[in-house]
């Protein structure tokens, strides 16, 4: 499933939520190159976030590929990494997935918190989704990157804030596609679903290159930190939905 729009307008323009896609392109663009392999390998290398190495337990003179016969030389990992990482896509489809998630659900959950809380939020969220993540696997030195974690986070919240907004979501089943209206606790259950089912045998060392946890993370995060961090003025003008 994969989600079109939603069916939930916003009052105030979507200052922050552009901001934060334009920061993702231009990082994709500028620094990443594109996803050409050379670019995109020294972006990996200085500033996706590699618990193993952050933590100190990468061995010593260990280098880990990350494409071909490119390779990362570990040394001390740099706690900026925490923030950089949620920036660096690792693909053309990683990032347009991510822009378009955060497009869909980000204005909503701005209009509640307003810019300035938003941004606090989005990457608050970011933070707990790579703290999920290491916690998951400490010692693990595949380079992590994307905003899926911080994201995970704006769907959380958006979940709880308009639990019954439609999603019009296109379905794909083999060569069989067709759109349906969902409501979001419907649609994003499924998702937060997808992402335990991933993330429970990557626990085992069984995953598949994804930060499962991080999702998972940044999701829990998300619902929680909606709450301290919505707009003052927000309960009272929409005191028929109130959603804490």
């Amino acid at each position: 499933m994969f989600p079109i729009r939603d069916v939930n307008e916003n009052v105030r323009q979507p200052l922050a939520t552009l901001i934060l896609i334009g920061l993702n392109v231009a990082a994709w663009l500028l620094v990443q190159g594109l996803g050409m392999a050379e670019p995109l390998a020294r972006s990996l290398c200085e500033y996706a976030l590699i618990p193993g190495e952050l933590l100190g337990r990468a061995p010593a003179g260990a280098v880990i590929p990350v494409g071909q016969n490119m390779g990362c030389h570990l040394e001390q990992g740099s706690i900026l990494s925490l923030f950089t990482h949620q920036f660096l896509h690792g693909g053309w489809f990683h990032i347009i997935a991510n822009m378009w998630f955060l497009w869909v659900f980000g204005d909503n959950v701005e209009d509640v918190m307003g810019p300035v809380r938003f941004v606090v939020f989005y990457l608050l969220c970011g933070l707990a989704a790579a703290a999920a993540q290491i916690a998951s696997d400490p010692g693990a030195l595949a380079p992590m990157v994307g905003a899926s974690g911080a994201i995970g986070g704006v769907l959380g919240a958006y979940v709880r804030l308009f639990p019954r907004a439609q999603i019009i979501t296109a379905i794909f089943l083999g060569f069989f596609y067709t759109t349906v209206s969902l409501p979001a606790f419907a649609m994003l259950g499924y998702w937060f679903l997808l992402q335990l089912a991933g993330g429970l045998p990557a626990l085992q060392g069984s995953g598949a290159g994804v930060a499962f946890w991080a999702h998972i993370g940044g999701f829990l995060a998300g619902m929680v930190l909606v709450v301290p961090l919505h707009r003052p003025d927000y309960l009272a003008q929409h005191r028929a939905c109130n959603p804490f």
